[in-house]
């Protein structure tokens, strides 16, 4: 590689350290809406969305023009220090539109794992009790509560030492896996038995969808009788949402295709439209438990941050997308299963709106794919516990062209997989 990649990947490798794991080895020099350019000029369609925090898209009018009016007045003032009416009618807004019963509070944070970590100092401080149950697959965080609540050692917490303790994994049912309902039930009352008393538990903490497990996403059955669960022992059931929110599944929430309502949910990502901001909703109760001064941050709801999620909540409503999420889902989904029957690598595909995944046999396979498609101008992303799993989280404003020329892609791409596992570059006749 030569050029201004190669001079920066050099800087890079000098400059920082190997933990921060990089994908990419282009870099990044502008953006708009689902297009990223690089510093040599080669253009990407942008399937990953910057793990899934521009549903939105990159730079949406709407948001810069919010954003650059908040410029104009104050960029910091601390909120707990000196408050701005803008934190007050977002979290307004959020309480309306959250499922979640009775009055509700909302409280502003900087990243997924603060409002993770943040929601399980609300739900201890109102149970007055210290244990948290979540599941194997789920993520949370790389902070170090959020990392001992997630269900996945490599790479996020194998290198780290002792876990936060309290923290206990139930099994999350998957079809695929073989773990019925009643299996992940079951594990809930075995740590019941042998770790954890049920009234020492706090909350039970899941993703409706789980992200960096695979897009798997909850039964009903499951989301209900952990409610049931819940509610018998009185322990808070909170649902994060960093990933799933903001129209990405169809509803502005995932929780909005059950019947049953969470006690807590945290929230981030696409709330900002690519600014840094998270939240955590609840029961006005619950969230009043804390005493002042136990919540907050330095830059826990920043306002030129609440701005952008003012104006991404206008977009979402103005521009329908959680409809569009479930229209470009619906045609991504169909294409996959198409593929599906023609390639026995793809063993399972799996779709909320526009929440879209394909797993296949190996990780050198979504390696592969992944690799064909970024050859080919496409950002993918993978997840899954084995690396299998090729994620889509498009900006749900991408153009149609242009996200059909991403199905084109993705069409050649499986297309190419061979059952050695690798993809045949078909121009240049050459295995990558």
């Amino acid at each position: 590689m030569d050029g201004k990649h190669a001079a920066l990947n050099a800087r890079k490798q000098q400059a920082t350290p190997r933990g921060v794991g990089v994908m990419c080895s282009w870099y990044a020099e502008k953006a708009e809406n689902a297009t990223i350019w690089d510093a040599e000029g080669k253009q990407y369609i942008d399937f990953g969305g910057g793990i899934a925090v521009l549903n939105t898209g990159h730079l949406h009018p709407k948001i810069i023009a919010a954003v650059t009016e908040q410029l104009g007045k104050f960029t910091h003032t601390a909120y707990q220090i000196s408050p701005y009416e803008s934190y007050i009618s977002l979290a307004e807004r959020i309480n309306a539109a959250v499922p979640i019963d009775g009055p509700v509070k909302t409280a502003f944070f900087t990243t997924g794992a603060e409002a993770v970590e943040n929601a399980v100092k609300i739900a201890r401080s109102y149970t007055g009790r210290h244990g948290v149950i979540t599941f194997s697959g789920g993520f949370h965080g790389r902070s170090f509560m959020a990392m001992a609540m997630t269900g996945k050692t490599a790479p996020y917490k194998h290198d780290f030492g002792v876990m936060a303790a309290g923290v206990f994994h139930a099994r999350y049912p998957s079809t695929l896996r073989g773990i019925s309902v009643d299996d992940a039930m079951n594990s809930i009352d075995d740590i019941f038995i042998a770790d954890l008393a049920p009234h020492n538990v706090a909350a039970i903490v899941l993703e409706p969808l789980q992200g960096e497990g695979g897009f798997h996403a909850a039964p009903v059955e499951f989301m209900e009788r952990l409610r049931a669960l819940c509610d018998e022992h009185g322990i808070l059931l909170i649902a994060d949402e960093v990933q799933t929110g903001f129209a990405r599944t169809g509803k502005l929430f995932a929780m909005q295709h059950y019947r049953v309502k969470p006690d807590l949910m945290t929230m981030a990502k696409s709330l900002g439209g690519g600014l840094p901001i998270s939240a955590v909703s609840g029961r006005s109760d619950v969230m009043d438990a804390p005493n002042p001064g136990g919540l907050g941050g330095t830059y826990a709801g920043n306002p030129l941050a609440i701005a952008a999620a003012h104006a991404v909540i206008d977009v979402i409503e103005q521009e329908q997308l959680c409809d569009r999420a479930n229209l470009l889902g619906e045609e991504l989904t169909s294409i996959l299963k198409i593929e599906q029957q023609a390639s026995s690598a793809i063993i399972d595909v799996r779709a909320l709106g526009s929440m879209v995944a394909v797993e296949l046999e190996s990780a050198d396979q979504a390696k592969a794919v992944q690799q064909y498609a970024m050859q080919q101008g496409l950002l993918l992303l993978i997840c899954g516990q084995k690396g299998n799993v090729i994620r889509f989280l498009y900006p749900l404003t991408i153009p149609s062209e242009q996200f059909r020329q991403g199905l084109e892609i993705i069409k050649q791409a499986l297309g190419s997989l061979q059952s050695d596992g690798h993809s045949v570059n078909q121009k240049a006749g050459t295995v990558v």
